[in-house]
């Protein structure tokens, strides 16, 4: 099958009480990432159905307490916790572990949750999911954690990685096997993370988007403009796509829009000095939803050099875009390259400049016919498929 579908929920009584659900996260708006979007447009999709949603998080800053916060129109309480800055990261904020416990109890007393939601096994879903195991409240896991990003920021080394690698996942499973359902976003990545925690059971789970808030062009951009969105990290290896594009041939007048932010947009910009190209690229850095989608509707190809990509929902908003993709053969990104693009060697930008190369100068009908391909395969990835998966699972149905 091309792409990863969400599984189905079977059928089941048509009238349901609305659920209170608390959604645990380590990572939430205003954080720019993966997770963190995933768990906003789960919560603010959960109470547009008119479920009752709290979420715990770490604070966004020193100010900690509890707050009715508005994401998209909806208003959702959001108990944020006190948080501190890791010093590796520019902006990564996290909970004293020995603390998450205290102050989650009363929250979890008082807002009695028919399930728990956590995002992640590290920090806050670890003690939320403790509290709910030990008041018999069911407990949904979701996974978007690969310890390869986070130990980014560690002083670890090459020679002790390893180690730090087994050690993470070892403590990973501790938390998982409290749940009563594991996801994950895609079937590559739950193959990866039954290997890690010792073969439990998985679900692969789309994160899914709201097609409909993007639109695709008709025919094809007049310029070449390959786009990039997310955030600027290490391990996006944007240094790949600037050097890929510095090979591309002149005649091509290739550019490249970054949307996003982060702590190597000062490395980038000097890095695109270096290779001469800095008059083709654009960095837009972090800009509202509509000039993102404009941005995906204007370009011509979108590029996802990462090597650690669970899903990658800028890849499937782009898809939504009608963009074909050029993404690396990595983790889960060739489960979205199927006619709609090509996959190119991780590290190599005389791959993905070829990769690029391939697309830019297709044929009008090759072209359209790679466009089209990435608006049939979005399909598999709607996000009322995704919400009403995960309502099913809330209240203990089966999923096909």
């Amino acid at each position: 099958m091309s792409g990863d579908a969400t599984p189905t929920p079977l059928d089941h009584p048509a009238e349901h009480r609305p659920l209170r659900v608390l959604i645990a996260a380590d990572t939430f708006a205003p954080d720019i990432n993966g997770a963190a979007t995933f768990t906003e447009q789960l919560a603010v999709g959960l109470a547009q159905r008119g479920h009752e949603v709290h979420i715990i998080a770490p604070a966004a800053n020193r100010h900690h307490g509890t707050y009715d916060e508005e994401l998209h129109g909806v208003t959702l309480v959001v108990h944020r916790l006190p948080s501190y800055k890791w010093p590796l990261h520019a902006w990564l904020r996290f909970a004293w572990p020995w603390t998450v416990r205290k102050h989650v109890a009363p929250i979890i007393d008082a807002f009695k949750p028919d399930v728990v939601h956590i995002q992640s096994h590290i920090i806050v879903g670890r003690g939320v999911a403790r509290e709910a195991h030990d008041r018999g409240i069911r407990i949904i896991a979701t996974n978007h954690f690969m310890p390869e990003n986070l130990l980014e920021y560690t002083p670890f080394g090459r020679f002790t990685l390893p180690l730090a690698l087994k050690i993470a996942w070892n403590d990973a499973a501790k938390t998982y096997r409290l749940a009563d359902v594991i996801s994950t976003p895609t079937n590559l990545a739950a193959d990866y993370l039954r290997k890690a925690i010792a073969g439990q059971r998985v679900l692969a789970i789309s994160c899914g988007i709201d097609a409909s808030h993007y639109l695709a062009r008709e025919g094809r951009p007049a310029t070449n403009d390959i786009v990039f969105v997310g955030r600027l990290a290490p391990e996006k290896n944007l240094d790949v796509l600037f050097r890929a594009v510095a090979l591309l041939p002149s005649e091509l007048h290739a550019t490249i829009t970054i949307v996003g932010d982060g702590e190597m947009v000062p490395k980038l910009t000097a890095l695109a000095k270096e290779l001469g190209i800095e008059d083709r690229v654009h960095f837009l850095g972090f800009v509202s939803d509509e000039v993102k989608f404009r941005a995906l509707t204007n370009g011509t190809v979108f590029a996802m050099p990462s090597t650690a990509e669970l899903q990658s929902i800028s890849s499937l908003e782009a898809m939504a875009s009608g963009l074909p993709v050029v993404a690396a053969d990595s983790m889960a990104l060739p489960h979205l390259i199927d006619g709609n693009g090509y996959l190119f060697t991780p590290g190599s930008e005389r791959d993905l400049a070829d990769k690029l190369t391939q697309v830019l100068t297709a044929s009008d009908e090759d072209y359209s016919a790679m466009r089209a391909r990435s608006l049939t395969m979005i399909e598999a990835h709607d996000i009322n498929r995704t919400l009403s998966t995960f309502e099913a699972l809330y209240r203990g149905e089966p999923v096909a």
